[in-house]
């Protein structure tokens, strides 16, 4: 297969176009539990700063 040529899905996605957009996208799932879960741990270290409010 040439470089110039489309890859594309049985069904017909055009497989560069995919990974494309999800370059662009924002942070995945698993990015996000991760985040998630440093923060919580980082308010369980310093109870003082993880609530403004209390």
């Amino acid at each position: 297969m040439s470089s110039n040529q489309k890859r594309y899905t049985i069904v017909g996605t055009d497989i560069e176009e995919v990974q494309r957009l999800n370059s662009q996208s924002g942070l995945s799932y698993n990015q996000v539990k991760q985040l998630l879960a440093a923060k919580y741990f980082q308010s369980k270290e310093n109870p003082s700063t993880s609530n403004p409010q209390g």
